[in-house]
């Protein structure tokens, strides 16, 4: 008898089972807008997230919050997986999983969240992703609060607190302070060193390739993330991730 895992009420012997080439035909057919297949994708790979969770045994978190971060890596998976590569989606997707549960767990120390809070958040991002997928237009919170069914107070409540924390060092973008950190807007602007700071990260910025400084305006002033800017720019998350290093590199040089 197959050893059973029970989390969140889940158990795996419930859970249904594709074939490699199952999958690959389904993930072909989601990208083509079958949504209705996208839910009993994630179930036949569910087994990918429970097997994460139980790598991390040994952590003080709740195995229900790892399933949940996990679930959101292998969402991530199926939205980024390049269907034309020989690769297998398990083999794409595990690292992803895992990914998302070591960066909840390594993060662990930071202001903890409501499972209720975590719960909603969860719902709304799914929302998020439906409705953005249906149409090249942004979600606003507004729609993403009706497609859920909940007060749009809640939602933003719930987005809010499980926004990672952002450093005073990181760049702020705006039409009239190009190139300012959020550390330059609470200290006095009026002192030379912070002057010559901003010149330098403002030249800096300008003389960043095309490519780069998409990915940086997109993510540090339009806060999105690496799997939306991938999405919006037609490449990997693997490739903004390591544009988005280098454009950070070279800022540090001009320094």
């Amino acid at each position: 008898m197959s050893k059973r895992v029970n989390i969140t009420g889940i158990s795996t012997s419930s859970l249904p089972k594709l074939t490699a080439k199952e999958s690959l035909e389904m993930i072909k057919e989601i990208k083509a807008g079958r949504e209705d297949l996208r839910e009993t994708f994630l179930m036949s790979n569910m087994r990918l997230v429970l097997s994460g969770v139980q790598r991390f045994g040994n952590t003080k978190e709740s195995s229900d919050d790892l399933f949940q971060e996990g679930m959101l890596g292998l969402i991530k998976a199926l939205d980024n997986f390049d269907t034309s590569l020989n690769v297998r989606f398990s083999t794409y997707a595990v690292p992803m999983v895992l990914g998302e549960i070591r960066r909840y767990v390594r993060e662990g120390t930071a202001l903890k969240v409501g499972r209720n809070l975590r719960d909603v958040a969860y719902k709304a991002i799914q929302a998020r992703d439906k409705i953005e997928r249906e149409r090249v237009q942004e979600a606003s919170l507004s729609e993403i609060a009706e497609e859920i069914d909940l007060p749009l107070r809640e939602v933003v409540s719930a987005l809010d607190a499980i926004a990672e924390p952002v450093s005073l060092y990181e760049p702020v973008f705006s039409e009239t302070d190009e190139g300012m950190q959020i550390i330059d807007q609470l200290r006095d602007p009026e002192t030379e060193e912070d002057r010559t700071d901003v010149m330098t990260l403002r030249e800096g910025i300008r003389t960043l390739p095309e490519r780069e400084r998409e990915v940086l305006i997109a993510r540090y002033y339009k806060g999105k993330t690496q799997t939306e800017i991938a999405r919006a720019l037609r490449m990997s998350q693997a490739q903004v991730s390591r544009l988005e290093k280098s454009a950070i590199a070279r800022l540090k040089e001009a320094f």
